[in-house]
């Protein structure tokens, strides 16, 4: 029995917005609740880690907006460690994954994205 989530295909006409629910407001909007907190420093750990950061940038600039496991692998580690990487980064709501077959292909949450750079964007301007 696989656990993979089956996604849809992409839709660029739907918004940011309404993808998913946003990890936190701007910085300098108010302060964070613990909750929010938590996972936000869940994200930013999980890119904290330099494969996991290169996992993360393969998948967000692979043709399509989506990458196959076997195209993005080549970061010097072993493939159960590529395995443990991308799993933290689905973990942090950074990543989601569908299986095809034998493969699982990877695709970047971009409304997760976007707030976490809405969240330091406002702050720094």
């Amino acid at each position: 029995m696989s656990n993979a989530k089956v996604l849809p295909p992409l839709d660029p006409e739907v918004t940011i917005a309404t993808e998913v629910e946003p990890c936190c407001p701007p910085l300098d909007e108010r302060p964070l609740t613990a909750e929010e907190a938590e996972r936000t420093a869940k994200m930013f750990k999980a890119l904290g880690d330099p494969v996991r950061l290169r996992l993360f940038s393969a998948v967000a600039s692979h043709e399509g907006g989506e990458a196959c496991v076997c195209d993005i692998s080549d970061v010097g580690v072993s493939q159960p460690t590529v395995s443990h990487h991308l799993k933290k980064l689905k973990e942090a709501g950074l990543l989601s994954s569908e299986r095809r077959g034998t493969w699982v292909y990877y695709r970047v949450e971009s409304a997760v994205l976007a707030a976490m750079g809405r969240l330091l964007a406002k702050a720094a301007a």
